[in-house]
């Protein structure tokens, strides 16, 4: 039996706080806690740019506690060191050991949570050796989409996909600015390594889209005029402009938000819905047809574009741009009219006509869909319904892997616990 605890930060953060279970910091076979400053301490309670609103029927003190006892059950699930001594990876449960996209997932929850989990650093370092062990094969400073096994052997699917690089590297430089790059691991020289890696291979140069990976070349030209639109993650490439002073990010960030209007406008006029992938970006954008790279869902908001209110929400709050909170605006209106405000009435997944796919959600959608409702400040009673049924239950039993994490990122970002180093 777990025993919560009361909110215990120390000056420094450096032990165990927030609703920790008694064994946090004792599991054996972990290590220690750090003895190093946090310097972004759990809770941190950013001020957001943008106009926003947090959910009304929970206290500050209460958003707190329901994100922290959840990323303590999270933790214990999915960061796994059963591998190789020194390196953590974060457990996924489809059919692979872990892939890049959990791993940079694993390292800003690290980041965001330092303060609480008292061995968040050790955590992160050994997630950044994980990482560093399974390069791709293409850019040795991105990482391998996808391990099978702890003897997964180089070859195959060793190429690396751009949601789990970008994250990495942002998360490098959350790491900076939590516990600063003079030890033993030079954070932001690793990140704005791995930043250039990214412009280099990941971005297409010709049209300033983010390209689905590192394999993506212009002999190919269905993959190389295609992109992800979950991969639009603008507050990122905000940090990324900030630390390289390489303006080509501010080409990428444009890009994003012209296409966004375009489907907005073309394609999902009623919803203003994403697809999951968008071809022909070089000439006139459209969603993908079906089996494009995934399945017959590729161009449905399906289980890559569900992600899209929570990044492009999470740019609106942080950035205040008014074209995250056109485009997040859209999808809300929408939301709001099409479920008569009944949360049951919610699909995970849409056609962009608006139409349910299902009859039934879960937290991969609802997560993201409360972080965008943030920024439409008259619909507090919604917002405060989006939560309470995210909060609901509040246990892994009820997702897998990918909907616990889509749930923990947006309960940091909806309690006001996510940040930009560089906002």
């Amino acid at each position: 039996m777990k025993i919560r605890h009361p909110l215990v930060l120390s000056p420094l953060g450096v032990f165990c706080a927030v609703v920790v279970s008694v064994t946090s910091c004792s599991d054996s076979g972990d290590p220690p806690c750090d003895m190093v400053e946090n310097r972004m301490a759990f809770p941190v309670h950013t001020h957001y740019t943008g106009k926003h609103i947090k959910p009304g029927n929970y206290s500050q003190a209460e958003l707190d506690q329901l994100t922290a006892e959840f990323y303590q059950d999270w933790r214990e699930e999915y960061l796994k060191n059963d591998c190789k001594s020194g390196e953590y990876y974060i457990h996924v449960d489809d059919g692979a050991m872990t892939v890049s996209e959990a791993h940079g997932y694993g390292m800003m929850i690290m980041c965001f949570m330092a303060g609480y989990e008292c061995r968040a650093k050790s955590y992160f370092d050994g997630l950044f050796n994980y990482y560093k062990s399974h390069p791709s094969i293409i850019n040795h400073h991105l990482m391998d989409w996808q391990q099978l096994s702890c003897d997964d052997p180089p070859g195959g699917d060793d190429d690396a996909a751009s949601d789990g690089d970008i994250d990495i590297a942002f998360a490098l430089l959350l790491a900076d600015k939590q516990w600063g790059s003079q030890g033993k691991i030079n954070y932001l020289a690793e990140a704005k390594t791995m930043i250039g890696a990214i412009i280099q291979d990941e971005v297409n140069q010709e049209t300033w889209t983010i390209k689905l990976g590192d394999w993506c070349n212009s002999d190919d030209p269905d993959y190389f005029y295609g992109t992800r639109t979950s991969d639009f993650i603008t507050s990122h490439f905000r940090a990324f402009s900030a630390v390289t002073g390489n303006p080509d990010w501010n080409a990428v960030i444009d890009e994003c938000y012209l296409l966004i209007s375009s489907i907005q406008n073309t394609q999902s006029i009623v919803s203003g819905l994403m697809p999951d992938f968008i071809i022909n970006v070089n000439t006139a954008p459209v969603p993908a047809g079906q089996n494009y790279l995934e399945d017959i869902h590729d161009g449905d908001y399906y289980y890559n574009a569900c992600r899209f209110p929570w990044r492009i929400g999470t740019d609106y709050l942080v950035s205040g741009d008014n074209r995250a909170k056109s485009a997040i605006s859209k999808i809300n209106s929408w939301l709001l009219s099409s479920t008569s405000e009944d949360i049951d009435a919610i699909s995970n997944g849409y056609r962009l006509d608006g139409t349910p796919i299902y009859n039934w959600n879960d937290a991969t959608f609802i997560g993201p869909f409360t972080v965008g409702a943030m920024a439409d400040t008259t619909n507090q009673d919604w917002l405060n319904s989006l939560f309470e049924e995210l909060a609901a239950n509040n246990n892994l039993q009820d997702g897998d892997y990918y909907s616990n994490t889509l749930k923990l990122l947006s309960m940091i970002t909806v309690s006001g616990n996510y940040w930009n180093p560089f906002m």
